[in-house]
Order: C-alpha cells, then sequence, then structure tokens
C-alpha cells in the first residue's frame, strides 16, 4: 500500500469536504443564526442527536471490529466476498430496526438531551428540537451504510468514493440551504422557534437529512470498484460473527459512557445558552477545530490504521510500533503549527459565522482557542487507540473510557456551577483538560501492549514542533492585529476581509514554520514529503512501496 498516495487522496477530498463543510455551516448561521438564537440550539440539539448516537453506536463498532475482520477475510480465496455479503446484511438489518426504534423515541431523547429548568431549553424551543429530530434521526440509518461501505473501500485500498463522497453530501446540503433562505429568509425572522411551521421544519429536515443520503448512495453507486459483489445473504450461522459480536460487546460499554457523558454535556450547556453562546455556537466551534483533525489526522490514521491491521494479523510487532511512532510524528508536526494558527485566527475566522457582531464574534473564537489548546493530544489518542483496534483488543477502550467516567462528570459538575453566561466555556475547558490527560493515560496503555515505540523520540520532535510554530504564530498574529482582526477593525467589515485577513496571516505563519524545519532538516518533514511526492513519482511509473 502506498501511505503517500492515499494520504494525498484522504487529504484532497476531506480538505474539500472541509471548505465546503465551512461554507455550509456558514449559510446555516445566516439561515438560523447562532449565538442567541432558541432555533438555533433546537436544530443544535435535533441535528447532533443522529451524529452522536452513530458515532458513539455504529461508527466505534465499524472501525474498532469489521476493520481487522475485513482485512483478514480479504485474504480467503473468495476475497472474502461471501463473508462481507453476510456481514452487510446483517449490520444493514441492525441498523434499519435500530434507526426506526430510535426515531420513534425522538421526544424522549430530546427531552434527555435538553435541560429544561427554567434556565434551560425554551418550551417552543424543545418542541421545534422534536420535530426537527423526526426528520433528522433516520440519518443514522444512511451514515451506517456509509461507514460499512467505506470500510470497505478502505480495507481494499480505494480511499477514493469514501473519502470524495461527503463532498456530494456538502453539495446537496448547500444548495439546500441556499433554496431554504429564498422561501423562507434569514435568521432575522427564522431565530424565533414560534415561526417554525411544518412547511419551514419539513424543508430543513430534507435538506439536512438530503446530504447523508446522497453520500451514502455514491459508495452504493460506485461499489464495483472494490471489485466485489454484494448480495444479501440472511444465513449468518458458522462465518464467525460470534467473534465480531464478543468485541462490540465492549464497545457497547463504551457506548454507554460515552452516551451518559455526551447527554449530562448537551444538559450543562442548555443552562448557558439563553446567555451567550448557544448549543450551535458550541458545536461550530467544535467543528472548526475539527478542520485539521479531519484533514490531517483522519486522513493519515486511517490508512496507518489499515497497514496497522495487516501487520497485527501478521504478528508483526515491530513494523506495528513503527507505524505507530511515524504516524504520531507525522500527524504531531502538522497539527502543531494547526493549533497554533487555529488560535492566531479564531477572531476573524469566527467573523462570518456572526453576521458582524464583534462581541459574538469574541465568544465563539474563545471556543476555538479552548479547543485548539488540545488538538495535538485528541489527534494523538486518536493514532493510539486504533493501534489497539488493530490487535482487536475493544476490552482495553472500555476500560479506559470506564476509569474516566467519574473524572468526566465531576468536571461537567463543575462547569455547571459558573456564571451561566460561561458554563458553555467551562464545558469546552473541561473537555480539551480531560481529552489531554486522557491521550497520556493511552500512550501508557500502548506501550505496554506493544512495547517501546519511541515515545521519547515522539516527546522531543513535539517540543521542537512547539519551539518552531511559536515564532509563526507571533508572526501571524501581527498580520491579524494590523488588519483590525483583534479589534472591531478592517477584518471584521465583511466576509471578504475575514477570509483575506485568515489567508496572509496563514501563508506568513506557513512560510515560517515550513521554512525553519526545512533550515533544520527536519526528519519528520522529509518522511511526510517523501510520502507525498512518491504518490507522483508512482504515477510516472515509480513502482508503489
Amino acid at each position: 500500500m502506498n501511505i503517500g498516495r492515499s494520504s494525498f487522496i484522504l487529504a484532497s477530498g476531506t480538505a474539500v469536504s472541509r471548505v465546503l463543510g465551512f461554507v455550509k455551516t456558514i449559510l446555516l448561521t445566516m439561515t438560523i443564526g447562532q449565538t442567541g438564537s432558541l432555533a438555533a440550539t433546537s436544530f443544535g440539539i435535533a441535528n447532533t442527536l443522529p451524529n452522536n448516537i452513530y458515532a458513539l453506536i455504529g461508527a466505534g463498532a465499524v472501525n474498532a471490529v469489521l476493520v481487522p475482520l475485513i482485512v483478514r477475510q480479504l485474504r480467503t480465496r473468495d476475497g472474502g466476498e461471501a463473508y462481507i455479503s453476510k456481514l452487510l446484511t446483517l449490520c444493514v438489518t441492525a441498523f434499519f430496526i435500530f434507526t426506526v426504534i430510535i426515531t420513534l423515541a425522538a421526544p424522549g431523547l430530546v427531552w434527555i438531551n435538553a435541560d429544561m429548568s427554567e434556565e434551560g431549553l425554551d418550551p417552543a424551543a424543545f418542541e421545534l428540537a422534536v420535530a426537527l429530530a423526526y426528520w433528522c434521526l433516520p440519518q443514522i440509518f444512511f451514515y451506517a451504510i456509509y461507514t460499512l461501505l467505506g470500510e470497505i473501500y478502505n480495507a481494499r485500498g480505494q480511499f477514493g468514493p469514501y473519502t470524495w463522497a461527503p463532498v456530494v453530501n456538502n453539495v446537496v446540503t448547500i444548495a439546500g440551504l441556499a433554496l431554504f433562505l429564498v422561501l423562507f429568509g434569514g435568521w432575522e425572522v427564522n431565530r424565533d422557534p414560534t415561526v417554525w411551521g411544518l412547511d419551514r421544519i419539513a424543508a430543513m429536515g430534507l435538506v439536512s437529512t438530503g446530504g447523508v443520503v446522497a453520500q451514502a448512495v455514491v459508495l452504493m453507486l460506485f461499489f464495483r470498484k472494490t471489485g466485489m459483489r454484494f448480495r444479501f445473504d440472511f444465513r449468518w450461522r458458522g462465518v464467525g460473527l460470534r467473534s465480531a459480536g464478543v468485541k462490540a460487546s465492549w464497545l457497547l460499554g463504551v457506548v454507554v459512557i460515552s452516551q451518559i457523558i455526551a447527554v449530562v454535556q448537551t444538559r450543562v450547556a442548555t443552562l448557558g445558552s439563553a446567555d451567550g453562546a448557544s448549543l450551535l455556537t458550541m458545536y461550530n466551534a467544535w467543528y472548526v477545530f475539527q478542520l485539521p483533525h479531519s484533514i490531517i489526522a483522519v486522513s493519515i490514521a486511517i490508512v496507518f490504521f489499515t497497514q496497522m491491521s495487516n501487520h497485527a494479523a501478521d504478528n508483526d510487532i515491530p513494523k506495528l510500533r513503527h507505524d505507530t511512532s511515524m504516524a504520531l510524528r507525522a500527524i504531531g508536526m502538522l497539527t502543531t503549527f494547526s493549533a497554533v494558527v487555529l488560535i492566531v485566527v479564531a477572531l476573524p475566522l469566527a467573523r462570518p459565522f456572526e453576521h458582524g457582531v464583534f462581541d459574538n464574534a469574541v465568544i465563539m473564537a474563545t471556543l476555538v482557542t479552548a479547543n485548539a489548546l488540545h488538538l495535538v493530544a485528541f489527534s494523538g489518542q486518536y493514532v493510539l487507540e486504533r493501534v489497539s483496534y488493530a490487535l482487536e483488543d475493544t476490552r482495553t477502550p472500555f476500560m479506559a473510557r470506564l476509569a474516566f467516567l467519574p473524572v468526566s462528570l465531576l468536571a461537567l459538575w463543575a462547569a455547571s456551577l459558573f456564571p451561566s453566561e460561561y458554563i458553555i466555556l467551562a464545558v469546552v475547558s473541561f473537555i480539551a483538560l480531560q481529552n489531554t490527560v486522557y491521550a497520556a493515560l493511552w500512550l501508557i496503555i500502548v506501550r505496554r501492549k506493544i512495547g517501546a515505540f519511541g515515545i521519547r523520540r515522539v516527546a522531543l520532535r513535539h517540543l521542537v514542533y512547539i519551539g518552531l510554530a511559536i515564532p509563526a504564530g507571533a508572526a501571524g498574529a501581527g498580520v491579524v492585529w494590523l488588519l483590525g482582526g483583534y479589534t472591531d477593525g478592517w477584518a471584521h467589515v465583511g466576509v471578504f476581509p475575514a477570509a483575506v485577513t485568515c489567508a496572509i496571516a496563514g501563508v506568513v505563519m506557513l512560510a515560517i514554520y515550513f521554512g525553519a524545519l526545512l533550515l533544520f532538516r527536519d526528519p519528520d518533514l522529509r518522511l511526510v514529503t517523501d510520502k507525498l511526492l512518491s504518490r507522483f513519482r508512482r504515477g510516472r511509473g515509480a513502482p508503489a512501496e
């Protein structure tokens, strides 16, 4: 497998998708508002339900359990075709039944996730959240299809369709939101839950779910690119699915723990939604934080995970150690710089989301900054967990989450004690601190599982990255300050000045940081560039790695 070529395909597709996702998010805030909008809080709860439920229940099970199984089955005589047909039939059936049950339970789910006290969610906003949830929860089924098929593409080394399908999702959603703006007006009207009738609710529901449906359909249409055929096969006995069920049972424990934390987090955050940042502000700040993680960490880690699974299947632990160290260093070099960039440009970056209201932009920028402080740890932990999954060990992630459950609940309780206008900032800050400690725990766990994989070398390289990123960030901050990004100046006059400010500061920081890496002949930069350039050399006939 060519790691450079595969990572390049994943990163480029993810980058396009995230840029379009950024446009989609801005259009959404133009449609329903963000900070101070009750409709935004309602939509935030409704549209986050399918994402959270599937991310916790479906995506974890697929990534942790199915990928190693699929990798092993690809080595059988028929290339795993019969096994995968049975597996897909089972999973599609289970997710369909599950989605129907969850959708019918929409009122209860919204009630669980929303605080209905006097300080919490308004009754009209609650009713709107329930109505939107009925439209959004069916997304779970289509997320499942997308992820199931996507992991088969990945296991077969066909990364293109899986990576570019979200682009279709964003295009469909952007078109739908633009039409919604034409038909129903902007956030000044739509932020009030009482104006939402069946027409608005149905239109927003179709827009939100339509993109997810399109994303799944893309992978269904191109499934033959995997070189496999799918046929419904309900004969599930005797194909070794019991072992997958045992592994998945530990993930069910992870689901329960994570869902408890997610529910408490949402309930605590709704206490502060009426005074300052809304739930949608918090989610959009998280989305901005996820941009570098998705483009860099996920793109590289997905490719390494498939390779790790192969090395684990061969019981080649030295190569697994090498993969782990290489992935952590490559991702750390890029995420350290990205974290500094996010902090420097957070204020002008928040401007398009808040439609020129400077005080609201400050609120969102503060949340983005708090998130950025744990970007490196968050991405590193993402890689480390996948070492355990590659070894088909799902018990360890459960035990790690269980150990951290009291810490998480205590942190969220502490956040609820803050004045209402600071509750969401406290929630985000405590999450950042918790995830940093959690990543440190995973360093110890992986060290015990596979032996020494060069933690000292990884740590020293990260110190170098921080040392080089700080002066680059200082230069970028100077650019933002000169263009009025830290005051209500030129950078906040409109979307274009804000974008120009971010772009100029970003280019300056990019030149300084990577110029320094080149000057000092950083070995990890050479590693990443060699992997990426190998993509082009292969295109000219060079052999694959």
